[in-house]
């Protein structure tokens, strides 16, 4: 069975270079992550902005309130905690944070104990989880496997959600070329957003990274090879009565990343999926030109940025 999950966690530096750390009690939910250290934070709510939840669970964990500085990194793993049969694609957001107030505490009645601030030469002594690992510039190592016998605790149920609810997590580029064009695709007639323009990207695949979903719906939808530049923001949209392909209403959150992309040698923008996907138009713009468009919120706030960017002519 595959199962998907959005987190957000945050990454905290105090003024000596430590950073802040929770570990995984021996009464977490799941039993074979007990004693790994990790970034504080947790899933994100049906409905909740991934920076609010991480504000939320950074309380709970650790006792401090925290202010979002940037976002840090976006990346995806798999793993098997839920059991063998049971394959959990997890999407992690990490944003890097500051205090602004609270008293360091571990977690009330919960799956952190304890919390602490790790100096930078302790890191290499402890087990961690391999994202943490990853971000802090460690041999990323795979989780220990349950001695033989022991029974597997499994990841709790997730909480019932009302029929036609759901979460979807999706990379978006904000692609230009050469001469400063910037690259935008059409949604298409029986899906949210129909006739809007859009950043090229979408929703990602199972196990899929999310830069490497970006650049597979970039061939997709337009037929241009990018390359990923950096990160620019990650947003969130919750509709109750989205109206898609399904023929009825949905209450989709979506969570939404967006990349700086560049294309060096463009070419004619054309769709390239199979008919009846999301998109049926692609095509390159001046940024005056696509600013006058019909376009998305994700569109509109990426173009505002880059238009911020781009000195007068």
């Amino acid at each position: 069975m595959r199962r998907r999950r959005i987190g957000a966690y945050g990454l905290c530096r105090d003024d000596h270079g430590r950073v802040l750390l929770t570990r995984s009690s021996a009464t977490a939910d799941i039993a074979d992550i007990a004693g790994i250290w990790q970034l504080p934070g947790g899933g994100v709510a049906q409905g909740e902005h991934p920076a609010a939840a991480l504000v939320r669970e950074f309380v709970e964990e650790t006792g401090l309130v925290v202010e979002i500085v940037e976002v840090e990194a976006v990346l995806a793993d798999l793993s098997r905690l839920g059991g063998p049969d049971e394959e959990v694609h997890t999407d992690r957001i990490v944003y890097r944070v500051r205090p602004t107030g609270g008293a360091l505490r571990s977690e009330a009645y919960g799956t952190a104990d304890p919390v602490a601030w790790i100096p930078p030469e302790r890191l290499p002594d402890l087990p961690l989880m391999p994202f943490t690992a990853e971000l802090l510039g460690q041999p990323v190592t795979p989780l220990p496997e349950p001695p033989p016998g022991s029974v597997r605790r499994a990841l709790p149920p997730l909480p019932p959600l009302p029929p036609d609810t759901g979460q979807r997590f999706a990379a978006y580029g904000l692609a230009t070329d050469p001469e400063g064009r910037v690259l935008l695709t059409r949604i298409a007639d029986g899906y949210p957003g129909a006739g809007r323009w859009h950043l090229p990207g979408g929703g990602t695949d199972h196990g899929e990274q999310p830069a490497t979903g970006l650049l597979r719906e970039l061939v997709e939808e337009t037929g241009q090879l990018g390359r990923i530049t950096g990160l620019i923001d990650v947003t969130h949209r919750h509709n109750r009565a989205a109206r898609g392909p399904e023929g009825r209403p949905m209450d989709w959150h979506s969570v939404r990343v967006s990349y700086r992309v560049e294309v060096d040698v463009p070419t004619e923008a054309r769709v390239t999926e199979a008919p009846g996907g999301s998109t049926d138009s692609a095509a390159w713009f001046a940024v005056a030109e696509a600013a006058g468009l019909p376009l998305t919120d994700v569109a509109s706030r990426a173009l505002e940025r880059l238009a911020g960017q781009t000195p007068p002519k």
